[in-house]
């Protein structure tokens, strides 16, 4: 658990010392002790990164709302088991990310390939999105990892940095033309049955 710093001495100094001043470790003890202010900072510095996030996802709106609510609650229940304030932001990202699947693969959707092709393509997220993807890039490689070896296969064929033609990952697999698109889509819904076996929630 984190230690609350001099600067934050009370709730009620939040109004005279400003919480924009604080420090992420700051603002998370605030929110241990109830402090109002610390919590809107919070809100006010990442709650465009964590619409932005369930965005990736194509959500209905009232599924996104839900999706980022839940994260915030997420923190109410966990900000004292943050061991490294300074990756608030990852944090925060990922578990959104966690509650997007959650939804998703509760409407028997696939996990998003967006997030299969950054996690096949590059394990090593640019450096300004390694907060924001690294965890749930390394899951996604997990789950990949965790298919038929052939499947494996093709799923890093489909979604890897190359992106060979249909064409190509006929001839390199041997198999007809017309049976990648479908062979696609059982890989992605494995991957979904695979996310919902090992439950991607925070804490997990």
């Amino acid at each position: 658990m984190m230690a609350t710093t001099a600067t934050l001495a009370s709730p009620s100094d939040s109004r005279s010392a400003g919480a924009s001043t604080w420090t992420v470790a700051d603002l998370l003890a605030g929110v241990g002790m109830g402090d109002a202010a610390a919590w809107g900072e919070l809100v006010r510095r990442y709650q465009g990164l964590l619409v932005r996030r369930a965005h990736r996802y194509h959500l209905q709106e009232a599924d996104l709302l839900d999706a980022v609510q839940t994260t915030w609650q997420r923190l109410v229940e966990h900000w004292d088991a943050i061991e490294q304030p300074e990756r608030l932001g990852g944090w925060l990202a990922t578990t959104v990310g966690r509650e997007c699947l959650r939804i998703v693969n509760g409407r028997r959707a696939c996990v998003p390939e967006a997030d299969v092709a950054v996690a096949i393509a590059d394990p090593r997220p640019d450096p300004e999105q390694h907060a924001v993807d690294a965890d749930l890039a390394t899951a996604v490689r997990e789950l990949v990892d965790a298919l038929p070896e052939r499947r494996q296969a093709i799923v890093r064929a489909l979604f890897g940095a190359e992106r060979p033609s249909y064409a190509e990952i006929a001839r390199r697999f041997d198999v007809p033309i017309g049976s990648i698109g479908p062979t696609r889509a059982r890989c992605l819904a494995t991957l979904r049955a695979l996310a919902e076996i090992r439950d991607l929630a925070p804490g997990a």
